[in-house]
């Protein structure tokens, strides 16, 4: 039969990290489309993607 039955298929997406470095709670949070692509946008401007922006913003708004 065919030789490829051996094979382990690959999930698909990014790897999983390892313990310790991956993030530990997800908050859903609802932006109108007008506020998300406000918030897209302030994240491209500082060259960064829209979670880190939004996580970095956050914790300067609460001094950490």
């Amino acid at each position: 039969m065919g030789g490829k039955g051996s094979r382990k298929k690959r999930k698909p997406g990014r790897p999983k990290l390892p313990k310790g470095k991956a993030k530990g709670k997800i908050v859903p949070i609802r932006f109108t489309k007008v506020e998300a692509e406000r918030l897209a946008r302030a994240a491209k401007t500082n060259d960064l993607i829209l979670s880190e922006w939004i996580r970095r913003t956050l914790f300067a708004a609460l001094g950490t």
